[in-house]
């Protein structure tokens, strides 16, 4: 019977895996700038700060909320974003171990 390849890794490395594909495009990288520089963000403010249309800003908001790295909240007819601390705090750890034993220092 097929099962998934993630039941052959630890729960940490699937976790740091989550948090490296969220942060794989620039588009992301960017979003996260923008929420922490403002604290608080409605999505069409987020596309205001990109290149990128409404639908693809939303897709890119999706992958980080479901990594954990933002929360959004809706607001009447509007979802609201920030940053969830907590979780990005935990993913800086985790990518500090990480990169710290790769390079050996």
């Amino acid at each position: 019977m097929a099962y998934s390849k993630k039941e052959l890794f630890s729960e940490r490395e699937i976790k740091v895996a989550a948090i490296a594909k969220a942060l794989s495009h620039p588009a992301r990288i960017k979003i996260l700038e923008v929420l922490t520089s403002m604290n608080i963000c409605m999505c069409g403010d987020i596309v205001e700060q990109l290149p990128l249309s409404q639908s693809t800003v939303s897709q890119h908001l999706k992958e980080l909320k479901n990594s954990g790295l933002i929360d959004g909240e809706i607001e009447g007819p509007k979802v609201c974003y920030c940053v969830n601390q907590k979780a990005l705090q935990s993913a800086k750890k985790l990518l500090n171990e990480i990169l710290s034993k790769a390079c050996n220092c």
